[in-house]
């Protein structure tokens, strides 16, 4: 299992497109072989800042997922709507 945690930065005024666009890969994503869960989380704190969150039962599909279409369209779009490229953190569990 493996879970991986994206921080997604919009540009000020870009923060409802960009989550139109996350929230596109809400449904796709969690069809894909291999997803157990794909959360959208919206930071209260600060409207500009958005989290996924992801559960893979392993490393290969999480990278499975970055190659479909509904990705590649994603990155497209929201490229110009965000002030940097996402944090991304990969986790493991701890026995």
């Amino acid at each position: 299992m493996i879970t991986i945690m994206a921080r997604i930065t919009a540009r000020a005024g870009s923060e409802d497109e960009l989550r139109q666009v996350l929230e596109h890969l809400l449904a796709p994503t969690r069809q894909e072989v291999g997803c157990v869960s794909y959360e959208l989380f919206h930071n209260q704190d600060n409207p500009l800042e958005f989290v996924t969150v992801e559960r893979w039962r392993e490393q290969s599909a999480a990278d499975a997922h970055l190659a479909t279409q509904h990705v590649a369209a994603a990155i497209q779009r929201a490229g110009a709507l965000m002030t940097a490229a996402p944090l991304i953190h990969r986790f493991q569990p701890v026995d």
